[in-house]
């Protein structure tokens, strides 16, 4: 039977915070002997908004842009219980949303 692994999905606005988040993922693997590839970064969603200033349209066409960046990381690991529990316990810091997936 082969062995199930479970898929972390890491994403937020912060890429500083995903990666601190990675770090403690693979200290928790590593003490526990557990094989892990990752943290693979997906491509950074970027979302523009363009808005004009000026209530109406005349007047020199002065424009704001805004931009939010959104970072993503995955990471593979293989499913012990023990350590799916303990990153289950990680205090994920605010911005940062994780989703853990079991595949065989």
């Amino acid at each position: 039977m082969p062995q199930q692994k479970a898929r972390i999905s890491l994403s937020g606005t912060n890429p500083k915070r995903i990666d601190f988040v990675c770090t403690q993922i693979r200290d928790i693997s590593t003490k526990a002997g557990i094989e892990i590839s990752g943290p693979m970064p997906l491509p950074t969603k970027r979302m523009k908004v363009h808005l004009r200033k000026g209530p109406d349209g005349g007047g020199s066409s002065t424009i704001d842009h805004w931009e939010m960046r959104v970072h993503k990381r995955l990471i593979d690991i293989d499913a012990d219980e023990r350590a799916l529990r303990q990153i289950m316990r990680i205090q994920v810091p605010d911005g940062v949303n994780i989703e853990i997936v079991l595949k065989t």
